[in-house]
């Protein structure tokens, strides 16, 4: 049987995708050969700062915004938040950070990087452990490198990918595919060739039931239900 292949959407500066990140861990765990995982970005903080500070203006600002983010991780004991959090060295926009890790995806499909080491993955979490942890500014470059330097990752050959323009390739396949799929929250996540979708912030059981349908029902099989 072939695996159930999932569309998951995320933006690296998402809290909910901080969040959900250990139910992906547990989905592979569990699931195994039985999934595959097609990960793409959706820019819900594109433009960081202008939509922040345009939706918040009257709650506060940045300033209520990260409030609001730190009151949503007290309720998670996985995960941690600086409090500092969108007030100092604020990102302006999630897409360079999509496109840096886009770059790294594309050295594990070229096997300049071995795929088993699962580095995109890696460093996707990274990425977001340093921005939320660490109050890291994840969209300037140099941040970008120096994480990538700390997984001894490859520079010159990531730069190769952005600078041919392949990198911009798979972040203009991602803008497609939000579109195809009316992407508009993160994470999402996208089953059954677009006929499912669990968007947000989704407890582990819910996907999980999700996917063992699909398991026990096979996409053109009748189902009673």
């Amino acid at each position: 049987m072939e695996p159930i292949r999932i569309f998951y959407f995320s933006d690296a500066l998402c809290i909910w995708a901080y969040i959900a990140q250990i139910r992906l861990d547990e989905l592979k765990t569990t699931f195994q050969e039985r999934i595959e995982i097609e990960y793409h970005f959706v820019p819900v903080f594109g433009s960081a700062c202008e939509k922040l500070e345009s939706r918040w203006k009257d709650r506060g600002g940045l300033q209520g915004y990260s409030e609001h983010v730190q009151a949503v991780a007290n309720k998670f004991d996985h995960i941690n938040v600086n409090p500092a959090i969108w007030t100092e060295d604020t990102p302006v926009s999630s897409t360079s950070c999509h496109l840096f890790l886009h770059a790294i995806q594309l050295l594990e499909v070229k096997r300049i990087i071995d795929p088993d080491d699962q580095m995109f993955e890696r460093a996707t979490w990274a990425f977001r452990e340093a921005f939320f942890t660490q109050i890291a500014n994840i969209s300037d470059r140099n941040v970008q490198f120096e994480i990538a330097e700390e997984l001894r990752l490859p520079i010159a050959a990531i730069q190769a990918q952005m600078d041919s323009g392949e990198a911009y390739v798979q972040l203009s396949k991602d803008f497609d595919l939000v579109k195809e799929h009316t992407v508009t929250v993160s994470p999402t996540l996208i089953f059954n060739e677009g006929r499912q979708r669990l968007n947000g912030n989704v407890g582990y059981r819910v996907i999980e039931a999700n996917i063992r349908e699909l398991l026990h029902n096979p996409p053109g099989e009748q189902s009673w239900c």
